[in-house]
């Protein structure tokens, strides 16, 4: 069940932040909005980032794109609150000088009659610096007492979730939902973590992908959830038939389905190519064999830790990105991996994509593509195993969007 709180555009906006996962913005305000009260007349509000500061005049650029010119007053109220805080108890009052470029702020006051402008009668403000630092608190957390996975199966009488985790889905972990756990929904043709809706608990279903944090029992095999998020998204193993880069797409044979299926690439899709000895060390782990530390391995740039940081393993563990019971998150280690362009993918090469599922008019977007997998396709002849093995990490991971401030 979804809270409700007095704020509910910021609430959103630190709910997201606290999911850490994939550039985010910290919500998705839209540009300035007019309500009609009774007493004051028509009041603007607008939500987004500050880009410039002039003298009393402020350039705010909101996440619908527009820039707002926001004229501070003698007579404006500023208050700075932190990322967490449900009202404005513990608000502290701040002045013109204290903002800085970077800085959140939702402000009220009158528009202009071309909405480009409001005279603002109050400022909420949330320091970047803040938000940086919840982010990373948030981030731990993920990782400490958070899960991810597949899901195998949905109890709604007992509010249950069965969840595959591990790198190959070989471990099993009930999550456990209340009226108080925090359930969000990802789009089907969203990868954007900040466009997650409030959901429920009967819109998930088997192969979705899930992750939740909360408290683990003794075992790990339970976790008491606080927060879940959850969406149905694509896994394909397959070779490249072609790519676009003017129209953004790729083509690429699915190897379970044996058909071609086509896939937009964007700014927040992520291609990198798997290291050797990484993609060797998840061929080993799916053909059962003991993994071999590739700690200090070299990597693209030749250089120890290009992968993983010592002491960390990979591929190892229940595969929800937490010490020491799991591998380091996926997506940290995909950030140090070797970025690869659209225009560098050759037909015939093997990949592994997750993506989301599309609408009727709208094509799948690519979320993450890997190239180098081609030992992991070797060793696994279910190539929807091998592709499910990037599902896991994709929902648990600070991707794209948890690097700017919102994702889980």
């Amino acid at each position: 069940m979804q809270r409700r709180t007095l704020w509910p555009v910021w609430t959103a906006a630190i709910v997201l932040v606290s999911l850490g996962l994939a550039g985010l913005s910290l919500a998705r305000p839209t540009p300035p909005q007019a309500e009609q009260t009774p007493s004051s007349g028509t009041v603007a509000k607008a939500v987004g980032v500050i880009k410039a500061i002039s003298g009393n005049t402020i350039t705010l650029a909101t996440d619908a794109n527009p820039a707002v010119s926001v004229q501070i007053q003698d007579s404006t109220r500023i208050v700075r609150i932190a990322p967490g805080e449900k009202d404005l108890t513990n608000a502290v009052p701040m002045q013109l000088p204290d903002l800085q470029i970077g800085d959140r702020i939702l402000v009220r006051g009158k528009p202009s009659d071309d909405g480009k402008s409001v005279i603002a009668s109050s400022l909420l403000v949330m320091k970047a610096t803040d938000i940086a630092a919840k982010q990373e608190r948030d981030r731990e957390d993920w990782q400490k007492r958070g899960v991810g996975g597949l899901v195998n199966a949905v109890d709604l009488s007992s509010g249950t979730i069965t969840l595959s985790t591990g790198a190959g889905g070989d471990k099993k972990t009930a999550v456990h939902v209340s009226q108080d756990t925090i359930v969000r929904r990802y789009l089907p043709d969203s990868i954007k973590f900040d466009d997650a809706k409030p959901g429920t608990l009967g819109e998930i279903k088997s192969g979705d992908q899930l992750r939740a944090r909360g408290t683990r029992s003794a075992d790990g095999s339970e976790l008491a959830a606080e927060e879940i998020v959850s969406g149905t998204f694509r896994n394909i193993a397959g070779t490249v038939v072609s790519t676009d880069s003017g129209n953004g797409t790729i083509s690429v044979l699915d190897l379970a389905t044996r058909k071609p299926v086509t896939l937009k690439i964007n700014a927040d899709s992520q291609l990198h190519a798997l290291p050797p000895m990484v993609a060797q060390r998840i061929a080993m782990r799916l053909k059962g064999e003991p993994p071999k530390s590739v700690s200090g391995a070299p990597g693209a740039s030749g250089s120890p830790s290009a992968v993983e940081k010592p002491g960390e393993t990979f591929g190892h563990g229940t595969g929800e990105g937490s010490h020491p019971h799991g591998a380091q998150d996926f997506q940290q280690m995909l950030a140090r991996m070797p970025a690869v362009n659209l225009a560098d993918l050759q037909k015939g090469e093997a990949v592994m994509i997750v993506s989301t599922v599309g609408t009727a008019s709208t094509q799948p977007t690519t979320i993450t593509l890997l190239t180098g997998v081609e030992p992991i396709l070797s060793a696994s002849p279910d190539s929807s195993k091998a592709a499910m093995l990037l599902s896991p990490w994709n929902l648990g991971g600070a991707g794209g969007d948890a690097a700017n401030g919102t994702t889980p």
